[in-house]
């Protein structure tokens, strides 16, 4: 059964967050083009993966209760970065898109921001990442 909760905690962080980074990536020179309807399609994906993203963790918790390590220091780490992750997505890269769909900002002066915030997410994943293959003290 670990074995199963593994590979589905891997998949859903692959197809989930995997497209989140990407479209959240994309979103920033299309803002600066004003590209709405790019722009739209990258919000819809993001936002849509997001909520598959959920899984993620949740598999991820099942998967440590199973193996017993719900109390070691790497996987709070990647806990704790997997929480500050999804906070600044839900609340500010994806507000972020929203606002300039809107045009309640001009893009061009939120692609920046938004850049920094959607590269700031990816680096948080990729630490997660290397902390869930390394897995310190293995």
């Amino acid at each position: 059964m670990t074995e199963v909760l593994l590979t589905l905690h891997v998949l859903a962080a692959l197809l989930a967050i995997g497209p989140v980074a990407v479209a959240g990536s994309l979103f920033p020179p299309y803002a600066r083009e004003g590209n709405t309807g790019v722009m739209a399609v990258l919000h819809r994906i993001c936002r849509g993966y997001a909520l598959v993203g959920v899984a993620v963790p949740l598999f991820g918790f099942a998967t440590g209760a199973m193996l017993g390590v719900l109390t070691q220091a790497w996987l709070l780490a990647s806990i704790a970065l997997t929480a500050a992750a999804a906070a600044l997505l839900a609340f500010a890269v994806l507000p972020g898109q929203g606002r300039v769909l809107a045009g309640d900002v001009p893009g061009e002066r939120a692609a920046g921001r938004l850049a920094m915030l959607t590269g700031i997410f990816n680096l948080l994943w990729t630490v997660v990442a290397v902390l869930m293959i390394v897995r310190p003290g293995a």
